[in-house]
Order: C-alpha cells, then structure tokens, then sequence
C-alpha cells in the first residue's frame, strides 16, 4: 500500500505544470483581497502588525496537500506569533476538482482547526499572479517599509512523506535568514505538489 501511494504521488508530480511563470524573489507580491472561510474577506491588510506571510497555495483533494496539512499548522503556531501568519489560498478550479468548493473548505478548515485564513481565489485571478503552479506551493514575503517582496518560493521542505529525520527545511531557514537580516541562502526551490486544476477552456 505504502509503494502505490508514492507511485501515485510519484506520478501525480510528474503531471504537467501550466505555462504561468512563477513570480521570482524579489518581486513585489501582488495584493489580494479573497473571501475566507470564517465569512470574512482577507488581505495583507488584515495582518497590520506583520513582520512577513507565509502564503501557501494549497487545497482539500491532493495527496500532497494533505501530506502536508499538519505542517501548514504547524507552521502558523510557530511564526505567526513571531509576526508571520499563514495565509492559505486554494487555487483550484472546484468545477475539475470535486472536494474543492467553498462549501468543502468550510468543512476541512472547521475539521482540522485551522486557525489562519483559508482562501477561495474564484476565478484563479490570484493563482495566475504569483504563477502557483502546484499545491501545496510557498511564497514567503516580506513586509518591509510597507512593501511586500516574495523572498522565497518553493516547498516547505525536501520530504513530501514526512519520513526523513534530516529534512531539510527550506521554508523555515529562509524564516530564520530574513528575521536575522539576510537573504536567504536558498531562495527557490522545485514546488512538489499536485498540479493547480485549471478552469477547462
């Protein structure tokens, strides 16, 4: 059983990514403004006080996604507090990808109490912007003199299983190099995930 899944997760990475190009560090992160499954609407405004954001591209129905639900929690107890929150944007198209609707999200979020922002991006307007391209897929920004630059993109980490004890834990160094004052040393990485379902022309 444990070969099939990472055949299938194997092969669901393999799947082809869209031509959107992902946005590089150093650009400015495009603003947003996208109704959340708590009944409000959210933007990087709604976090006056941050230092940074962790934007994560993620979803309900892919197996990566899910693999890495729990560090996505994770994630936000350990940095929101130190000034950088989750924020987690669903990019696929609910019509491709059953289990994706609001309605879904609203369940999942409730189910796994969640406690950042889980985002509906109807019409995949936000997705296309940054060019996420896989889910889950990390766009870490930084908020400086009222600027918001992506500083790293990528994956959380390099073990999609969850299974090695020497991960090495791209999203969490990069944290670590700008609250330091740095760039960080890895600035990209390959984003390992199920590819975003796109609206069918």
């Amino acid at each position: 059983m444990k070969f099939i899944l990472s055949a299938a997760l194997f092969m669901m990475s393999l799947t082809s990514f869209s031509q959107t190009t992902t946005l590089a560090p150093g650009t400015e992160a495009p603003a947003f403004n996208l109704p959340g499954v708590k009944g409000t609407d959210v933007s990087f405004a709604s976090f006056p006080d941050a230092k940074g954001y962790i934007v994560v591209f993620t979803c309900n129905t892919c197996p990566y996604a899910q693999g890495y639900e729990q560090r996505v929690i994770d994630l936000n107890t350990k940095y929101a507090p130190l000034g950088y929150p989750v924020i987690a944007i669903n990019p696929n198209d609910p019509e491709v990808a059953v289990g994706d609707s609001f309605d879904a999200m609203k369940e999942r979020a409730k189910d796994k109490g969640y406690s950042f922002p889980y985002l509906f991006d109807k019409g995949q307007a936000i997705t296309n912007a940054y060019g996420a391209k896989a889910t889950p897929h990390i766009f870490l920004v930084e908020k400086k003199n009222n600027i918001n630059t992506i500083v790293y993109t990528g994956s959380i980490d390099n073990d999609p299983e969850d299974k090695n004890a020497d991960k090495v834990n791209y999203l969490q160094q990069a944290i670590q190099s700008i609250s330091d004052g740095k760039a960080p040393a890895t600035a990209t990485t390959k984003a390992i995930g199920c590819t975003v379902r796109r609206k069918k022309a």
